[in-house]
Parts: C-alpha cells; sequence; structure tokens
C-alpha cells in the first residue's frame, strides 16, 4: 500500500476515555502528517462487554473533536456505523462471521506453532492457584502440547471443548524497538502460550490484533502503553506468519493530579462528560495533545492544522503525562475569547436556558449582551451559569467583608437616593443611560472613585468585583434596578 497506516481500535465497552481520545488523537496527527490514512476499527470479541450504542457514540465523539475517518467504521446519513474502504469489514465480530481468522488459525496449527488444548477451567483455575501458592508467576503448563495434530482433531469432531494455544519456542529472545520506550527483550521462558481461539470459537484480542493489523496494512500501532507487556506475543505471531511486524509507539499513560491513572470513580473521564460541560473542541483537542507531548516550539496554544505540522513521536514524554484541568480550563478559556460573540451566545444558550434564567425567546441582543459580559471570565460555557447567577436571582446577598466594608459607607444612602432619582427621569434602561449614570451619580451627591463605584457594585452584584459595571445596569434594566435598590441590607 505504500503509504503511513495507522489505527484506532477501541472495544464497544462504553463511552470514549479521554486516553483514548488522545491515542486517536495522535494516531491522526502522524498519519495526516505523513500524507497516510487514519483508520477506526471496532474490537468486539469480547461479547460479554458489549455496550448498546457505544459504536455510534465513538464515532460522534470523534466527529466532534475533529477526527476524522478515513477507511474504516464511520456514520452514515443515517447515524448508522458502516464499513468504507478496502479492507472491509473493520468491525471484529463480522470478521469472525466471514471466517476471516479460520484461515490463519489453520496455518498455525497445520505449522505445529498452536495446538488445541482442552484442559477444564476447573484444572486451570487449580493450576493457578498451586503456581501462585508456590511463588512461581501463573501460567499454563502445556499439558496438551503433546498431543497430536490428527488426534486433537478427532477429539474436537467428537464435540469436546477446547481453546487453541500458541506454541512457544522455548528459551528465544523476543526483541522489538518501541519509538519511545527504545529496545525491548523478552524471553519466552517468561511468558504464555497465549490462548488465540476461546472456547467460543472467537479470536482473542491478541490473534485477531496481528491478523487485523496485517490484513489492513497497518505500519504503526500506536497505543497505551498497558499493551505495552502484551506486545512480544504479537511479535511472535508476526513472525510465526512469516510477516514484517509495524512499528510500535506505546504511548504514557494519562494521569490525574495526583500522579494515579484517570479513573472513572476520581475523575471525568469520558468525552462526553467534557462536551457536557462545556468545553470546546478545538480547546478540549489543543490541550490533550500536549499531555504527555510537547512541540519543539513551546507554544501552548496549538490548532489541529499547527499540530499536524509540529507533531512527532520523539517528543513524547516517556512519562505518564498529568491531566491539569486548571491548563485545560487556560487553553479552553482562549478558544471561548476568540469566538465570534453571535457564536458563542448560541452556544451559552442552552445552559442559561436549562438553569431557567432566560426563556427561548430571549430578544438576540439581550443575550449577546449577557454573553459578551462574561466573554472574558469563562473557561468553559457551563461557567457562565454560576457567573451570571447574580443577574437573576431575586435577592443579591452580600456575603464577602470587603463588599460589606463598601456597602455600609456613610455615603451608601445618598448614592441609592441619586440612583433612584435617575431611573425615575427615564422610560428604559438602554446603553446611553448606563454609560453615564454613575457620572449623574457623582455629579448629585460628590461622592466619586472607589467610594462611588465599590458600594454601587456591592448593591447591585453582592461583590465588588465583576464584570462591566456598564453592561450589568443595562442587562438588570429599570424594573431590576429599583427592586435592588429598594432591596439593599447587608446580610
Amino acid at each position: 500500500m505504500g503509504e503511513n497506516r495507522l489505527r484506532f481500535a477501541p472495544s464497544p465497552t462504553g463511552y470514549l476515555h479521554i486516553g483514548g481520545l488522545r491515542t486517536a488523537l495522535y494516531n491522526y496527527l502522524y498519519a495526516r502528517q505523513t500524507g497516510g490514512k487514519f483508520l477506526l476499527r471496532i474490537e468486539d470479541t469480547d461479547r460479554t462487554r458489549y455496550v448498546e450504542g457505544a459504536i455510534e457514540n465513538l464515532l460522534k465523539e470523534l466527529e466532534w473533536a475533529g477526527i476524522v475517518v478515513d477507511e474504516g467504521v464511520v456514520l452514515n446519513e443515517e447515524e448508522t456505523p458502516v464499513n468504507k474502504g478496502e479492507c472491509t469489514p473493520y468491525i471484529q465480530s463480522e470478521r469472525v462471521e466471514k471466517g476471516i481468522y479460520n484461515k490463519y488459525i489453520d496455518k498455525l496449527l497445520e505449522e505445529d506453532k498452536a495446538y488445541y488444548c482442552f484442559c477444564s477451567q476447573e484444572r486451570l483455575d487449580n493450576l493457578r492457584e498451586q503456581q501462585k501458592a508456590d511463588g512461581m508467576v501463573p501460567k499454563y503448563d502445556g499439558l496438551c502440547r503433546g498431543i497430536s495434530l490428527e488426534e486433537a482433531k478427532k477429539r474436537v469432531a467428537a464435540g469436546e471443548k477446547y481453546v487453541v494455544r500458541m506454541k512457544l519456542p522455548a528459551n528465544k529472545d523476543i526483541t522489538f524497538h518501541d519509538a519511545i520506550k527504545g529496545n525491548v527483550t523478552i524471553n519466552t521462558n517468561d511468558m504464555d502460550d497465549q490462548v488465540l481461539i476461546k472456547s467460543d470459537g472467537f479470536p482473542t484480542y491478541h490473534f485477531a490484533v496481528v491478523v487485523d493489523d496485517h490484513e489492513m496494512g497497518i505500519t504503526h500501532v500506536v497505543r497505551g502503553d498497558e499493551w505495552l507487556p502484551s506486545t512480544p506475543k504479537h511479535v511472535y505471531l508476526y513472525e510465526a506468519f512469516g510477516w514484517n511486524a509495524p512499528e510500535y509507539v506505546h504511548l504514557p499513560t494519562v494521569l490525574n493530579k495526583s500522579g494515579k491513572k484517570l479513573s472513572k470513580r476520581n475523575d471525568d473521564v469520558s468525552v462526553a462528560d467534557f462536551r457536557k460541560m462545556g468545553y470546546l473542541p478545538e480547546g478540549l483537542i489543543n490541550y490533550l495533545a500536549l499531555v504527555g507531548w510537547s512541540p519543539e516550539s513551546n507554544e501552548e496554544i496549538l490548532s489541529m492544522d499547527e499540530l499536524i505540522k509540529q507533531f512527532t513521536f520523539d517528543r513524547v514524554s516517556k512519562s505518564g503525562g498529568v491531566f491539569d484541568k486548571e491548563k485545560l480550563d487556560w487553553v479552553n478559556g482562549h478558544y471561548i475569547r476568540a469566538l465570534e460573540l453571535p457564536k458563542l451566545a448560541e452556544m451559552v444558550k442552552p445552559y442559561l436556558l436549562e438553569v431557567g434564567f432566560i426563556n427561548d425567546d430571549i430578544q438576540e441582543e439581550r443575550l449577546e449582551l449577557i454573553t459578551s459580559t462574561f466573554q472574558e471570565s469563562i473557561s468553559k460555557l457551563s461557567d457562565i451559569v454560576e457567573q451570571s447567577e447574580f443577574l437573576f436571582v431575586d435577592k443579591v446577598e452580600i456575603i464577602e467583608e470587603d463588599a460589606k466594608e463598601m456597602a455600609s459607607g456613610e455615603q451608601v444612602p445618598s448614592l441609592i437616593e441619586a440612583f433612584k432619582n435617575e431611573l425615575e427621569q427615564v422610560e428604559e434602561v438602554d446603553e446611553e443611560f448606563s454609560k453615564t449614570i454613575m457620572k449623574k451619580i457623582q455629579k448629585a451627591t460628590g461622592v466619586k472613585g472607589k467610594n462611588l463605584f465599590m458600594p454601587v457594585r456591592a448593591i447591585l452584584t453582592g461583590n465588588v468585583h465583576g464584570p462591566e459595571l456598564v453592561n450589568v445596569i443595562q442587562i438588570l434594566g429599570k424594573e431590576g434596578l429599583l427592586k435592588r435598590l429598594n432591596d439593599f441590607k447587608i446580610a
């Protein structure tokens, strides 16, 4: 096929994990940079863990993230997963139905590189327990290795339950090069005669992955480093078949701030969680690329195109990358501030609707005014709710000491009186009123500077810091302002 071909091959066992998205991203960046192809294969041979709808969810999350699948499983116009490409099918269970793995397992059996094993689960469990008790590494003891192929086939034909195992040579060093870890060597004496075909007739991951990667012309296997211990088994299978092994790249684990692996129990881990919180795909992808990789330019804000230009595996860290939500917020905030106001307003609208701060028929102009008030301060779309809450509550509570101090000053009653007088002279509060009101209060009371602005801000918002007062006054409107001025008292 000539070109670089990289694949992301998840199992449909739930929602796309943030670590899985990073693996997909690194595969995609390298494929794009080298003019190659990015494939998506679904590895669903473990039928016990299959989750309905997981494939559709996975494809939608990749599309949202801007990762385009060139070949493999894609969504059609009806949003149904379909196969696209010359190595179809790309779903392992469909490949089992087509009998794709049978010819390969037959070849290994005929060449005495694999064998039928008839051991019961009970025997295997007892063996494992005994080995553990003896301080040994649990592995199969090779009891069925000596059964001739002819006899084994008779036992299979008679209906005996079996698995097929790999027949590893004794005391052989298996060496492979990993782009991040360097050279790795493991001796076959420390390996197990891996099951290749399970008792349900399905291939194991270890067998199917090698056959599929070979048939699909995969040139680089880029995956999490939890697969590193399994790689010698895969390398040996390539050798047994007489095939060239792909290049291996085992990525460091994504860790939380405590230095532990991200876990569902303690961390937000699904891409859907981040999407729901209102992270932008550009922000999440930009940040995620930097978890375990750094560009030569040391830039931190990089678009997908810039990531493609700069990405290399030799700048991927050997140790785990820490997923720091504060840093993600900083990166995502950059993309929020770069959005055009009408677009951002449409994006925050569902969050304000959900909590009942606004109605669906809100005027565009008012929604944009609310949005522009917080565009500089929100890091993700959902932040708009907490930050704008003071605008929509019936009563503002002044809790902070600074605000209490400013709002209890002797000048406060005269400021409130002057503000109310100005409000009584207008039909509605518009931009012009909002821009000039503080000057008018200053003129009427002689109070200026922080003794003017801070108490007014505290009375209207409950705080001495916050967004543009001009915007706040306009959003609250005449009715809202009068209510706050009339209701005012220190909490």
